[in-house]
C-alpha cells in the first residue's frame, strides 16, 4: 500500500535472483500496473535470507524505482516466500452446526478444526487454504453459508515454513522502512497472475522457475491441492556452465542468457561460443553444443524430481489440463520441449494476464510473481486495509483530541 492512496496494492518478490517490487492500482475488478523496479539479489541462497544488510539494500533500491515510475510513496508490502524448508500438507476437520442453517461461525470453527494439528515449535502456518466443504455427505462445496445442515466438514491445505525464514523476510521488509500486509507463499502468488479460471477448474501443475528454487502448485477445482518447494533452479544452470566450461560465475550468466539452450538437436553442429578465461587467461571459442550437453541433463532432472512429487502425493489424475512453466529460468530455449518429453503432458509458457497498465513490460514469466503478489493484495484488499485504515484513524482522533486538551487547558 502507499501512502495517501487507498487504492494502490504493492507486491515485492525477494528473490534469489532479484528482488522485484511492482505496484499495482485497483479499480473494481481490474488492476493496473502503475510501477515496477528492480534491482539484482545478493543476500539469498536458495530462497532463504542469508545476508540481512545486502537484501535490505536491494529492497530499498528496488521500491525506490518503482516509486519512481509509479509516482507514489510505498509503506507496505506484499511479500513473497519460498525455500527448500517451505511444506504444505492437507487436513480436514468435521463440526457439528448448532442452528438451522450454516453461520460465518461455524465456517470458523470446521476451519480451526481442521487446522488444530500438531505443527513443531520451529514452523510457522503461512497460509490455510479451503480446498472444499462436505454438509452433511454432501462433496465438492466451495461455500457453505446459509445452508441446512446437521454435519460440516472442511477440507484444506496448510502450508508451513520455517518460522526463521519468514521472520527474516519481514525483518528485512520492515529495516528496509516498510510494513509487510502479508507473506505469500511464491506459487500461489504466480498462479493468480498466469493461470486462466478454465485451467485451475478443470487441473493444472504450475511450476515457478526460479533462480534458487523450483516451486510446484497443484490446482483444481478452482482450489489449491498440493504446494512443494524444490531447492533447484537457475543458479544451478548458472554453476553448471562455469564449472563445465571453467567460466566466471558472471560470464557463466550471460552466457545462459544469450546462448543457453535445452535442446542439444536445435543446434548446428558449426556454432561456437566465446568463452571468458579465468584470472586473466586468453578466452576460447568452444562448440555451443557443449553448452546443451550441459543445460539439457540439468533440466531433465529438475522436471524428473518435480514428475516423482506429482506421483508421490498421487495428484498425476488432478492435471488434466496439463503444466504451466513460468519464472525467470521459464525463458531458456528448449524449456517447454524439455518439460513435455519428461512430464509427458502438454505444456506452456506462463505470463502474467488479466492485468492493464504496464503490460508490455510485465508480460515476462520472471514478473509473473511480483503481479501475483499484487493481485493477491488486490483481493484481500478490503479486509486487510479497513483494519489497518481503522487503526490509524482512531489514533490520529486521539492525538487531536490531545492537542485540543493541551490548547484548552
Amino acid at each position: 500500500m502507499a501512502q495517501g492512496q487507498e487504492n494502490i496494492v504493492v507486491g515485492l518478490d525477494i528473490g534469489t535472483t532479484k528482488i522485484c517490487c511492482v505496484v499495482g492500482e485497483v479499480s473494481g475488478p481490474e488492476v493496473n500496473i502503475i510501477g515496477i523496479g528492480t534491482h539484482p539479489s545478493v543476500g539469498l541462497r536458495k530462497g532463504v535470507v542469508v545476508n540481512i544488510e545486502a537484501t535490505v539494500e536491494s529492497i530499498k533500491k528496488a521500491v525506490e524505482e518503482a516509486e519512481l515510475m509509479a509516482g507514489c510513496e510505498i509503506s507496505s508490502v506484499y511479500a513473497g516466500i519460498a525455500g527448500g524448508h517451505i511444506t504444505g500438507f492437507n487436513s480436514r476437520g468435521i463440526v457439528a452446526v448448532k442452528g438451522p442453517e450454516i453461520t460465518p461461525t461455524d465456517i470458523d470453527r470446521v476451519i480451526d478444526a481442521a487446522r488444530a494439528v500438531a505443527i513443531p515449535m520451529d514452523r510457522e502456518v503461512i497460509h490455510v487454504l479451503p480446498q472444499e466443504y462436505i454438509v452433511d455427505d454432501q462433496v465438492g462445496i466451495q461455500n457453505p453459508l446459509g445452508m441446512a445442515g446437521v454435519r460440516l466438514e472442511a477440507k484444506i491445505h496448510i502450508v508451513t515454513g520455517a518460522v526463521t525464514s519468514a521472520h527474516n523476510i519481514v525483518k528485512c521488509a520492515n529495516r528496509a522502512g516498510l510494513d509487510v500486509c502479508d507473506i505469500v507463499l511464491e506459487s500461489l502468488a504466480s498462479g493468480e497472475a498466469v493461470l486462466t479460471e478454465e485451467e485451475k477448474q478443470l487441473g493444472t501443475a504450475l511450476i515457478d522457475l526460479g533462480g534458487g528454487t523450483s516451486d510446484l502448485a497443484i490446482f483444481s477445482g478452482q482450489n489449491i491441492k498440493h504446494t512443494f518447494v524444490l531447492a533447484l533452479g537457475g543458479d544451478n544452470l548458472t554453476n553448471d556452465i562455469a564449472v563445465g566450461l571453467r567460466a566466471p560465475l558472471a560470464e557463466a550468466e550471460k552466457i545462459k542468457k544469450r546462448f543457453g539452450t535445452c535442446l542439444s538437436s536445435n543446434i548446428n553442429s558449426e556454432e561456437s561460443i566465446e568463452v571468458p578465461g579465468m584470472g586473466g587467461r586468453k578466452s576460447r571459442k568452444l562448440p555451443r553444443q557443449i553448452l546443451a550437453e550441459i543445460l539439457e541433463p540439468r533440466m531433465e532432472e529438475i522436471f524428473t524430481l518435480i514428475k516423482r512429487e506429482i506421483y508421490r502425493a498421487e495428484m498425476e489424475h488432478m492435471v488434466s489440463s496439463g503444466l504451466v512453466v513460468t519464472g525467470g529460468s521459464a525463458l531458456l530455449d528448449g524449456m517447454i520441449e524439455v518439460a513435455e518429453s519428461v512430464l509427458g503432458l502438454p505444456c506452456r509458457l506462463g505470463r502474467p494476464h488479466n492485468i492493464t497498465g504496464l503490460t508490455d513490460v510485465v508480460n515476462n514469466p520472471m514478473y509473473a510473481t511480483g503481479v501475483g503478489l499484487v493481485m493477491y493484495g488486490a483481493r484481500r484488499m478490503p479486509t486487510k486495509k479497513f483494519r489497518i485504515r481503522d487503526k490509524n484513524i482512531f489514533n490520529n482522533i486521539v492525538q487531536r483530541m490531545k492537542k485540543w486538551f493541551k490548547e484548552v487547558i
